[in-house]
């Protein structure tokens, strides 16, 4: 079997290719990474190789030593995954220290994983402290009506919540915690990473300002269905604000209550705050 041929990478390359064709990822914009469990590193393990150096990451992720990372190609364009993925995409391996990595398979044409690696470690390593291990999946993308409203709106997670919340019915059952928004800041270093991280201890979506979308999720359908979410809700809003600055009706705090208790969700009362 063909290493692109294994359930995993197929899902890998399937998630870069719906984020294509959505629009999020002009050029060589965004970035996705994904932790490997135990039995998929045995599945590709005849397809790896040793000898690559070890390279530091750049940030300090002992918690994630010894594992195994599925990530995007550093410069590297999403519309070409699915054309050529060994080109374009690799297996990593973290080292004992958590503190460098080492390519394991692809990018055979040269190259490095994601300038953003720091901050997809940093946050894979909260997630999989705060959910036991579940989440396995960092997706950054640059989605236009999201990134619009960073221009808009306060940068205040519980005004971005609210305002997303109340777009469409469903937002409060898909990301019932709510959004958390990092103010504009350099991408790709150890800052944004960190802001980003204290964020992702409460959340599984951080929106960065004029930038784009930061998620987290237990696979790929998941994750990329959260991302599909906020931004319909966000181009929803924008539709919304571009034909009239008051609302005539909108759900309301006691709704979403109703809400919440029907399907079994819980809302911080941090965000159902009154008009």
């Amino acid at each position: 079997m063909k290493v692109t041929d294994i359930e995993f990478i197929k899902g890998f390359i399937r998630l870069t290719d719906d984020g294509f064709k959505q629009g999020w990822h002009e050029r060589n914009g965004g970035n996705l990474t994904y932790r490997l469990k135990s039995e998929e590193v045995e599945q590709v393990k005849d397809h790896l190789t040793a000898y690559q150096p070890w390279v530091d990451i750049g940030a300090k992720v002992p918690r994630l030593a010894g594992e195994y990372f599925l990530v995007t190609g550093s410069g590297k364009f999403f519309r070409n995954v699915v054309l050529a993925p060994e080109e374009n995409i690799a297996i990593i391996e973290i080292d004992a220290s958590g503190e460098n990595y080492r390519i394991r398979w692809g990018l055979c044409s040269g190259g490095r994983p994601t300038s953003e690696l720091p901050s997809h470690l940093m946050n894979h390593e909260v997630k999989k402290e705060v959910t036991g291990g579940k989440h396995r999946v960092i997706y950054h993308c640059h989605p236009a009506n999201v990134i619009a409203l960073t221009f808009v709106l306060p940068l205040k997670d519980e005004i971005f919540t609210r305002e997303l919340w109340e777009m469409a019915t469903e937002c409060p059952v898909v990301f019932p915690e709510g959004v958390g928004v990092v103010g504009w800041m350099v991408p790709g270093g150890r800052s944004i990473a960190v802001e980003t991280s204290k964020l992702m201890k409460k959340y599984s979506v951080a929106i960065w300002a004029h930038h784009g979308m930061f998620c987290s999720g237990e696979d790929f359908d998941i994750t990329f269905g959260l991302a599909h979410t906020v931004e319909k809700a966000a181009e929803i809003l924008v539709k919304v604000l571009s034909m009239s600055k008051e609302k005539l009706q909108t759900i309301t705090a006691q709704n979403f209550r109703d809400l919440a208790k029907d399907f079994h969700v819980e809302l911080p009362e941090e965000f159902l705050y009154d008009r």
